[in-house]
């Protein structure tokens, strides 16, 4: 099938994956997917703004764990350091029917989608300001206005959801698909099998995204799950299901994979199963004690150092003309400015007040239709 040509080449680097991760050595980084129609047509101030995004995660990332750790932030925080291409790369390609939907995992998606960091960050403090008003914390972002549809905190939730929002594109007769993202730990999961079972069998332009980091929460994909050579995503072979294996690394390769499953969730209203391959540079969450215990200190190093997105992707630019060293320290800079401002915003936001704490839980209650007005709800006391 087409799409096997964005399996990477077998790896030489003694690395977690089966192939050979894109470098920021690497004298033809980006060949050829530089050069696929989606790439070609952007504009130096487009792969600006994908850069400015990422370094912005990056920089939300690093301030949510300071303030995590002096105590402002409680419950989980899983981090996206390391890993913000691949929801860069692949929201960058989205239309205006087009939806995404997530697992735990989250602030980076909906800094990409167009979240501010003043209502992520005030979220993650759990204050009323925030997009879940303080309800939902760090596991539970939502803008539905954006058509980002969270932020879920059960290991592969999302996956029958995703295919409802393509059910319904599909219904209601509209050229989008669903950017259903999931993590290398949630694909044994029954939910997301039935899931790729009822997709296959209905056709629905929903595309999954496996960003698959190696370790799940903390057990090597190896030890954790029977795959093919060629990869997870390859499982879609027992659907019929096309698929594609994408390194992570590079937005030129990311865009070029992912445009080809939309083209073909918009076209032919068919999903797809990619597996990005990616590494995230901190533990599963700030929970996660033997981050550096389960792999070697000296691996973590060499990912963070050879393989690192943010790093690629100003190289891939600084090598183009597009960008100089200096511009990327002025846009570290704001985005670094950006968090703090985000950080004392979300400081300064009121808690929840008690009175809501029914509030924002049945559709029918808070709109009081007959449903709504009708029998009990809440049990307690």
């Amino acid at each position: 099938p087409d799409t096997l040509r964005y399996r990477s080449p077998p790896s030489n680097s003694g690395g977690i994956f089966s192939f050979a991760m894109a470098s920021k050595h690497a004298k033809s980084p980006t060949f050829p997917f530089a050069e696929a129609p989606i790439n070609a047509a952007l504009t130096p101030e487009q792969k600006i703004e994908m850069l400015r995004t990422m370094v912005r995660i990056r920089r939300f990332e690093q301030t949510s764990l300071k303030y995590y750790h002096e105590g402002h932030i409680g419950g989980f925080l899983h981090l996206y350091i390391g890993q913000e291409s691949v929801a860069v790369g692949s929201i960058s390609l989205l239309g205006e029917h087009d939806h995404v939907i997530t697992a735990y995992r989250d602030h980076g998606h909906a800094l990409a989608v167009g979240m501010g960091m003043d209502e992520c960050m005030a979220e993650l403090f759990g204050k009323q300001t925030g997009c879940s008003k303080g309800k939902g914390g760090s596991m539970h972002f939502f803008a539905p206005d954006k058509n980002y549809w969270g932020g879920h905190g059960i290991v592969a939730g999302q996956t029958p959801l995703g295919i409802g929002l393509a059910f319904a594109l599909k219904y209601k007769g509209l050229k989008g698909c669903c950017l259903c993202y999931l993590g290398d730990g949630a694909i044994n999961q029954g939910a997301f099998h039935e899931a790729l079972n009822l997709a296959a069998l209905w056709d629905l332009p929903v595309i999954f995204v496996i960003e698959n980091n190696g370790y799940s929460m903390g057990t090597s994909q190896a030890r954790s799950s029977a795959y093919l050579k060629e990869g997870l995503a390859a499982r879609a072979e027992g659907y019929d299901m096309a698929w594609a294996r994408i390194d992570g690394v590079s937005l030129y390769e990311i865009r070029a994979g992912v445009q080809e499953a939309i083209d073909r969730a918009h076209n032919e209203s068919k999903p797809t199963l990619l597996e990005i391959l990616t590494y995230r540079h901190k533990g599963h969450s700030v929970a996660d004690a033997n981050a550096d215990k389960y792999r070697t200190k000296e691996e973590i190093q060499r990912y963070m150092t050879e393989h690192d997105p943010i790093e690629f992707w100003k190289n891939t630019l600084i090598t183009e003309g597009v960008l100089t060293e200096e511009d990327f320290k002025a846009i570290n800079r704001e985005a670094g400015s950006e968090s703090e401002t985000a950080a004392a915003f979300a400081i300064k936001s009121p808690f929840p007040d008690e009175s809501e704490i029914f509030d924002d839980i049945y559709w029918e209650v808070d709109n009081q239709t007959e449903a709504g007005r009708t029998g009990r709800h809440f049990f307690h006391g």
